[in-house]
């Protein structure tokens, strides 16, 4: 958004509201996985693109928000539109207190400590002494609410409205943010820290603050993955998904907000179109399409976007 004209955005709104008119089943199934994944790489971004803080380990708040709505949901009885926002704010909490140890890392030292956090994550939610609220190794079963009547018959439907209206309004709220004070405090940091801290900014405040955000974000999208697919397990989160969502940052542009959904849309898209090609070779396709598109767009897709609009 940040970097696409308003028109642009609302005729990307228009199109996704008369989308469940054109799809159904699993084509709009894979439209909420884009929706979700798009902020939970909007998060990272946050992070890394705004913030300049790498992490190789979102897919860890990804699954706390994922099992924080579940257990809300089935053990606290709490219905899914208080479950969620509740699931952003214990993912906020996790990673600003994440950042304030994180501030003595940097770099791919910072990579290395969110790594190991994507590691240790799986194991931690299969542990016995949790096993009674997380269902241990066979996860649990998300109760999901039945449509309205007038969409009884199309619940993917409704549920990819409602993943559509929630990513609109995070997308809104990120742009708002960074287009604030509190925003360029933290662009300043990534470019210049010593030059930021100079002019007053508070390194360590923002820092946590951003990983909080970033978290936050990234908490959100588990959570709307768990109220479509209505399962949680820890398998369902392994390493690979904190690589994918740095992937389709890189993608969209590490440093943007609209190219989170360019990114979540590749990281949905190109392994099916791969598995399409060949089902033994599919990971080698799509290591290969990817090193190609890096290597055409080192700037992701926002940054033919402004090399477009620069010419």
């Amino acid at each position: 958004m940040r970097h696409l004209p308003l028109l642009i955005v609302i005729v990307l709104i228009a199109v996704g509201l008369v989308m469940p008119l054109a799809l159904e089943g699993y084509r709009l199934f894979q439209l909420s996985q884009i929706l979700i994944y798009a902020v939970a790489i909007l998060g990272l971004n946050i992070l890394t693109g705004f913030n300049g803080q790498l992490s190789l380990g979102h897919g860890a708040f990804y699954a706390l928000g994922a099992y924080a709505v579940a257990i809300l949901m089935v053990h606290g009885g709490l219905e899914w539109w208080l479950a969620l926002p509740l699931a952003g704010a214990i993912g906020f909490a996790t990673g600003f207190l994440f950042g304030f140890p994180a501030l003595r890392l940097e770099g791919h030292y910072l990579a290395l400590a969110t790594f190991g956090l994507a590691l240790a994550v799986p194991p931690l939610l299969k542990n016995d002494a949790v096993a009674p609220w997380t269902g241990g190794v066979q996860g649990l079963f998300v109760p999901r609410p039945d449509p309205p009547a007038a969409l009884a018959e199309n619940a993917d439907a409704w549920w990819y409205l409602i993943v559509l209206a929630v990513t609109a309004v995070m997308f809104l709220l990120a742009r708002n943010m960074l287009d604030s004070r509190a925003g360029r405090a933290l662009t300043a940091l990534r470019d210049n820290r010593a030059a930021a801290e100079a002019m007053g900014v508070r390194a360590a405040f923002y820092c946590s603050i951003a990983f909080g955000i970033s978290a936050l974000y990234t908490a959100i999208a588990g959570g709307m993955a768990a109220l479509v697919v209505q399962f949680v397990s820890p398998d369902s989160f392994p390493l690979f998904l904190s690589i994918n969502l740095l992937v389709g940052a890189v993608v969209g542009g590490v440093a943007s907000i609209g190219g989170a959904l360019v990114g979540a849309a590749f990281i949905v898209a190109v392994p099916n179109l791969a598995s399409d090609i060949s089902q033994s070779a599919t990971g080698a396709i799509f290591g290969i399409l990817l090193i190609l598109f890096v290597y055409l767009l080192p700037g992701g897709a926002t940054g033919l976007l402004g090399k477009i609009k620069s010419r």
